[in-house]
């Protein structure tokens, strides 16, 4: 079954001194502001299409490594994830991924060796390979 989620964006102005707002469809996020100055210097409380990718990243890597240890037998008590996505306009470049994970019963080279998996079964991870480099740093806690 296909699931579908939306985003808008209304947009003022051109691209240096314009300003925008982005909404998710969930609600969780409602007229955020977004400037080109937030995506290539401080961010000032607005966000940026790279922000907003490194959360999709994150948080669809820890579903993707979660449901991987699970088919190995293993049930993480808790997976840290921080997705790192940098922007050298006018290209996305690379996104780190960092995991840090607390699962029983397992040793640091078979999380590193199911934190590869997982990686390569993360749907954000799949979209983006081929485009962007990715990097993944594992650590057992």
């Amino acid at each position: 079954m296909a699931a579908e989620r939306r985003a808008d964006v209304v947009w003022q102005g051109n691209l240096f001194q314009g300003s925008g707002t982005v909404s998710l469809g969930s609600g969780v996020i409602s007229q955020q502001p977004v400037t080109w100055a937030a995506r290539t210097e401080q961010p000032d409380g607005k966000t940026s299409p790279e922000e907003l990718i490194a959360g999709a990243h994150a948080a669809c890597y820890a579903m993707a490594l979660s449901n991987t240890l699970a088919e190995h037998g293993h049930t993480p008590e808790q997976l840290d994830v921080t997705a790192v996505c940098t922007f050298d306009p006018p290209k996305i470049t690379t996104v780190v991924l960092t995991v840090r994970g607390r699962v029983p019963g397992l040793d640091d080279a078979t999380f590193k060796q199911i934190a590869q998996e997982g990686e390569k079964n993360c749907p954000v991870s799949n979209a983006l390979r081929n485009n962007v480099e990715i990097r993944l740093n594992a650590e057992l806690v």
